[in-house]
């Protein structure tokens, strides 16, 4: 008689691991197809403006400003005397004291 119980626990354990085993592996292919296909789901955000394909839609007004605004030409000129330039550079001498 336990040989007999041992055999129809046994039986049910393998049909309910099968079962588990179906449930489990639809589970998955159901999350699999919800996240594949979710990505082709367009989004439907309502827009705060005018609709951006509306060739007629107002817009801000366009502004230039130069890219190149404070150039000053820095074309060779003449070699000039370097003591003068380095007493240009020079700090001021300290007076003494």
């Amino acid at each position: 008689m336990l040989a007999q119980l041992g055999a129809i626990l046994t039986v049910v354990r393998s049909v309910v691991e099968k079962i588990s085993d179906i449930k489990l592996r639809t589970f998955a292919e159901i999350v699999f197809a919800v996240l594949t296909l979710g990505g082709c789901t367009p989004t439907t955000t309502p827009l705060a403006g005018a609709d951006p394909a509306d060739p007629g839609a107002r817009t801000s007004g366009v502004g230039y400003h130069s890219t190149i605004a404070p150039y000053s030409s820095l074309r060779p000129t003449a070699p000039s005397p370097w003591r003068e330039q380095n007493d240009r550079a020079a700090p001021a001498p300290k007076s003494a004291q």
